[in-house]
């Protein structure tokens, strides 16, 4: 056999298994967005899930089509949400006030684990 017969095999092979995960991710971007939807009633998930059990590529199709455009949207609503949250979150760590910042220095400084010149310099530090 040539390298050519070999080569249609092999890219025939790759282009199959593309397909295949490229179903798969869609797959699971649907039922993902079927449990995530909160206006979808639990009787209409359980329809989707059933038909996309029994008739998978059908029904991957029929609701991408039908619920395609709701599906973007709660998709940005929930990236908006999470750096929302991840931005709040930053925000908390971030924003030690300087009393905070003393007094934990005080902390410290009560402990024995700094010295009183290290403890001025963290003040002056602090409020400058």
């Amino acid at each position: 056999m040539s390298f050519w017969e070999h080569f249609w095999d092999i890219f025939w092979w790759f282009f199959t298994a593309l397909v295949f995960f490229a179903y798969l991710f869609a797959l699971f971007a649907v039922i993902g967005d079927i449990f995530r939807d909160q206006k979808l009633s639990g009787w209409w998930k359980a329809v989707w899930i059933f038909f996309l059990i029994f008739f998978p590529f059908l029904s991957l199709l029929v609701y991408l089509a039908a619920r395609g455009e709701g599906m973007a949207l709660r998709s940005l609503e929930r990236a908006r949400k999470d750096q929302a949250e991840a931005n709040e979150y930053i925000r908390q760590a971030a924003a030690a006030s300087p009393s905070d910042e003393i007094a934990k220095a005080k902390v410290l400084l009560d402990a024995g684990t700094i010295t009183a010149a290290e403890f001025e310099q963290i003040k002056r530090k602090v409020v400058l």
